[in-house]
């Protein structure tokens, strides 16, 4: 089977640790070498994010050893020192003398404390086993790692939300560029299949199979009682082609366009969608530098791959005790 997911990417790998009986998780993947060039756009208004000002073009350090998605809310922001922790034993990270190296981990987390334990969250020891297990096997969808707890289409209440998930997709361009997304779907919204134009996961109707329009109950009253950053989806887009801070920027600003695509409302004072966007090169690409044709293509392609991560995300979710998923709720 081929693998459409970013350890398609040479130096990309990836591990999880999946808590199924309290439904949380984190997600760590990380870069060989030296790391990856990075950038993130965070367009939602309550993200919770760590180490995210360093990828800001200008600032001073360039590459990133390990980029950490977690549930847990803020506690999960924990997992990035387990991390760091693993990453410093290899002596992997930025040399800041002859004996030390300090990881560079960006994290961001999604709010899933209303799913199975409210008290047990991604902790440090999740973050050190998720690194040492990282490996370059395609990554799985749905019920794993971050997206454990997701769930998505919370505008009337948990009670009436569907599964979210974990999902890849992978688009590869000429000159033997390769794009792929990784996200963790955890939106307050409803999660929409361009396609067919359906909605496929969402507020569930009191009819088995139909879902609430979200933009409908977003435009009314229905709102007053949520509470703001209970909500994120986080996405990782990876290129190989060679691409700077700067233009990764771009890159992760246009992905946000396909988050839009395919959840409907997003970027809410409920969310806190963060998209990064990470260079890992390799001798196959072929992106010449300044090319602002290519950049485009790249940052639409980055588009197309989150939105077709989002779809994967929540049709590969499974129901789990208080919330139904997409492909149990669905009647076709």
């Amino acid at each position: 089977m081929e693998n459409s997911s970013l350890t398609a990417i040479p130096g990309i790998t990836a591990g999880h640790v999946t808590d199924d009986l309290n439904l949380t998780g984190v997600t760590v993947v990380r870069f060989a070498g030296e790391g990856a060039r990075a950038a993130v756009s965070v367009q939602g208004a309550a993200p919770g994010t760590r180490e995210t000002d360093v990828l800001e073009p200008g600032n001073l350090v360039e590459k990133v050893h390990a980029i950490v998605l977690t549930g847990g809310s803020a506690y999960g922001l924990d997992a990035a020192s387990g991390v760091m922790a693993a990453l410093e034993e290899e002596g992997i990270g930025l040399p800041v003398s002859e004996i030390t190296v300090v990881p560079i981990v960006p994290a961001a987390v999604l709010f899933d404390l209303h799913v199975g334990s409210s008290t047990v969250r991604p902790s440090t020891e999740w973050g050190y086993q998720a690194a040492q297990e990282a490996n370059d096997s395609p990554i799985s969808s749905g019920n794993i790692g971050a997206g454990m707890g997701a769930t998505v289409g919370k505008l009337l209440g948990p009670h009436r939300a569907t599964k979210g998930g974990l999902g890849s997709a992978l688009i590869r361009l000429e000159n033997d560029v390769v794009v792929s997304a990784l996200v963790a779907v955890n939106a307050v919204g409803e999660v929409v299949d361009t396609a067919s134009n359906r909605i496929i996961a969402g507020v569930r109707a009191n009819d088995v199979g139909h879902y609430e329009p979200a933009v409908d109950i977003a435009l009314g009253n229905s709102m007053s009682n949520l509470i703001a950053g209970t909500n994120t989806t986080l996405g990782v887009i990876a290129t190989n082609a060679n691409l700077s801070k700067s233009q990764l920027k771009k890159i992760a600003e246009m992905a946000h366009d396909g988050m839009a695509r395919a959840i409907r409302p997003i970027h809410t004072q409920f969310d806190g969608d963060t998209v990064f966007a990470v260079s890992m090169p390799g001798t196959g690409a072929d992106l010449a530098a300044g090319t602002e044709v290519q950049l485009s293509s790249i940052g639409i392609a980055a588009a197309k791959a989150l939105e077709l991560a989002i779809v994967d995300a929540v049709r590969s979710a499974k129901s789990v005790e208080g919330v139904v998923a997409s492909s149990d709720w669905s009647i076709d």
